[in-house]
């Protein structure tokens, strides 16, 4: 019925014509729930910060013209007149000749136009001595020398991450437009699968997929809904995937996409609605299998149930859709450069993602290593490796000492070859 195996550029290009991924919506939510999520409008503040001029040291506020000629030997004498102190509102006034003790982050009281830090002060009782001259503006942070009110602080499409919710706590916000995080539905698929817990019988095996589908949908600043596991029958597997078709923005399934008396997956899909299949195998190494389906505006992606095959298939198709559907602006997974330490091959006619190690050699410089062949198909290994490469069907081979980009899975673990 399908399997017109399209290259991988031809894929990309069609999956690009026929879904435009777009925000799914926004909302608004409260900063201490803002973490991890895209604003979907610029932020502006409404007012200035700090709110007012402060201290940035312990000392004493002055007119800085009345310390004009001090020195060691010769200080200038001030009558000392109040203290200011932290969260309060000043109650004195800093005529000429006087001075008030001021505390770090204290406003500066009426009068005073620079703050002398104490350890350059003696005091006797009520008169101060300065033993150094300050200039105007010294020793001190001025209203809306940080933020000025009406300045755009965050611009629409900012990731939130810590730092920004300093900024929206700065400003006084307690809410925050975000877009919304998009719903995805997770089924894996096969009367083999069991969830993890479970006591397996012969023949069974733990279900990976949905795990790891779920946590990488959380990474892309998607809301996984794992729907379970559905069984190699047409009837369930059309009920699952209607009830995920009605509850979430992309749905995305594992297992039954290849030639076997039960996979069926791709059929089912296209029964659902239009345009239905549209990619139906793609000239990869892993994931041929994959297949992508559009229905009723919404992206379905069914993947290998090789848990390898099946994460790298989500790094290159379905990743760059969710983060569309999230806000983000991230398509791909960050990369650095590193050199090849061996030779690597790809499959004939197939782009090819190999699985890689990262290390630096004795003379610093940064070298990939693929995974060993026989262990590729190993989710421990794949928890081990670094991240990917990728390497185009019309290359004959990647030459040991070239230069080549490394997509990573995650922060780089750093550490040495022998």
């Amino acid at each position: 019925m399908f399997r017109k195996l399209l290259s991988f550029d031809e894929a990309k290009q069609l999956l690009r014509q026929t879904f435009s991924a777009k925000p799914v919506g926004i909302e608004q939510v409260s900063i201490s729930k803002a973490h991890d999520r895209v604003l979907a409008q610029d932020v502006v503040a409404p007012m200035n910060i700090p709110p007012f001029t402060r201290s940035i040291v312990d000392g004493y506020a002055v007119k800085a013209v009345d310390t004009f000629g001090a020195s060691e030997d010769k200080p200038v004498s001030l009558m000392f007149c109040g203290h200011v102190a932290i969260g309060e509102s000043p109650n004195v006034v800093v005529e000429n000749g006087l001075v008030a003790e001021i505390v770090t982050g204290a406003p500066l009281p009426e009068g005073a136009d620079s703050v002398v830090m104490v350890e350059y002060t003696t005091r006797q009782k009520d008169n101060v001595f300065v033993h150094r001259p300050v200039s105007i503006g010294e020793n001190l942070m001025a209203a809306g020398s940080d933020i000025r009110k009406s300045e755009t602080v965050l611009k629409k499409g900012r990731f939130l991450a810590s730092r920004e919710i300093g900024v929206l706590a700065a400003i006084g916000l307690t809410e925050v437009t975000v877009y919304k995080r998009p719903k995805v539905a997770v089924l894996s698929t096969g009367s083999e699968v069991v969830e993890p817990g479970k006591v397996l019988s012969p023949g069974k095996i733990y279900d990976i997929n949905a795990h790891t589908l779920s946590a990488a949908v959380l990474e892309t600043g998607g809301e996984p809904i794992n729907l379970g596991i559905i069984p190699d029958e047409r009837g369930s597997l059309k009920k699952a995937l209607e009830t995920a078709l009605s509850s979430a923005d992309a749905v995305i399934t594992s297992g039954g996409v290849s030639v076997g008396p039960k996979d069926f997956t791709p059929q089912v899909v296209d029964s659902l609605g239009k345009p239905g299949v549209i990619i139906s195998g793609v000239a990869v190494k892993p994931g041929k299998p994959i297949t992508i389906a559009v229905v009723d505006g919404k992206p379905v992606f069914s993947l290998p149930g090789n848990p390898t095959s099946s994460l790298f298939m989500f790094n290159v198709f379905v990743r760059p859709i969710l983060v569309k559907l999230a806000g983000r602006t991230e398509e791909e997974l960050p990369t650095l450069k590193a050199v090849a330490a061996k030779k690597m091959f790809p499959a004939r006619g197939r782009r090819t993602f190999v699985m890689v190690n990262l290390a630096y050699d004795k003379t610093g410089t940064l070298l990939v290593s693929p995974v060993p062949t026989g262990l590729s198909g190993a989710i421990t290994t794949l928890a081990k490796a670094d991240g990917f490469v990728e390497i185009s069907e019309k290359q004959q081979f990647v030459d040991a000492g070239t230069e080549i980009d490394v997509y990573l899975f995650g922060k780089f673990r750093k550490s040495e070859t022998s």
